[in-house]
């Protein structure tokens, strides 16, 4: 009688995108917060950013300061600074120096890359955020609302800004041809989308192809957004259509999230080709 016997498997299941993803995040994280001088610039930039802008444009609006319309506009521009310039030049720096070459090499593919740096932008812009709200209330007397409808959108609008914008800036990664470039490029549309978009001036004084341009970019919208939660319901008057659009808002931002998937997927490369 001859008796069957069963042989170990000789391959083991890898760990699942999403796993890989969050356990690269961790990485992330420690490596970021390793760096401390990168750490304080990019906590402290758009805060310091705010409180000298705010302490300039102080005067009285119609219903509120325009330092409050700044530090609840300025939260755009924290996440924007974190997950598109950060982002962008991280792995701009990455290719150049072979990190990403030696990642392809493990389970790390480019989902699991993507997922890890969502993580690090995320718990870095919460913290940012904490900052330039501090800043908002301890200078400017700006009023964190009390309602859990508006904590809600805060809540949905952060998280769509932050995939929109952390996919955009892996995309925009390549467009540097070298990482020392890097940063010069990916500040340039920041900076024209930051005055385009109402963020350092209110968007009622911009002209009206502007902010005609403007609203098909992200900015715009998670400006108004961040406004609609922290500024009195009477502030939206003020606002392009007379309202907050939160509809019109979560479109364009979850637009602009697949948009920045499918240039991801198909833009993201490894290695710097001119290498090769």
């Amino acid at each position: 009688m001859t008796t069957a016997l069963a042989l170990p498997s000789s391959t083991t299941a890898l760990p699942s995108t999403l796993r890989t993803g969050l356990s690269r995040g961790g990485v992330e994280l420690r490596m970021f917060f390793r760096d401390k001088g990168a750490v304080i610039f990019t906590f402290s930039f758009p805060a310091i950013v705010l409180a000298l802008l705010g302490s300039i444009n102080d005067e009285p609006g119609p219903g509120s300061p325009m330092s409050q319309v700044l530090a609840a506009s300025m939260i755009a521009y924290g996440i924007l600074s974190t997950a598109f310039i950060s982002i962008g030049t991280g792995i701009a720096n990455d290719r150049e120096d072979g990190t990403l070459k030696r990642l392809r090499g493990t389970p790390v593919n480019a989902g699991a890359y993507f997922i890890g740096k969502t993580v690090l932008v995320a718990v870095a812009s919460l913290a940012e955020v904490a900052l330039l709200l501090a800043v908002g209330v301890l200078m400017f007397d700006l009023e964190l609302p009390t309602d859990p409808g508006r904590w809600l959108t805060f809540g949905w609008l952060l998280a769509l800004s932050i995939v929109a914008c952390t996919l955009l800036g892996i995309a925009a990664s390549g467009l540097a041809r070298t990482a020392r470039s890097a940063a010069a490029v990916l500040n340039l549309p920041v900076l024209v989308l930051q005055f385009t978009s109402g963020v350092f001036v209110h968007i009622s004084s911009l002209p009206e192809a502007m902010v005609r341009v403007a609203a098909f970019f992200p900015v715009r919208w998670m400006g108004q957004g961040f406004r609609s939660v922290f500024l009195p319901d009477s502030m939206a008057a003020g606002e392009v259509a007379g309202s907050w659009e939160h509809p019109v808002t979560a479109l364009v931002l979850g637009a602009w999230c697949l948009i920045g998937l499918v240039l991801c997927l198909t833009t993201f490369r490894w290695t710097d080709k001119r290498a090769g």
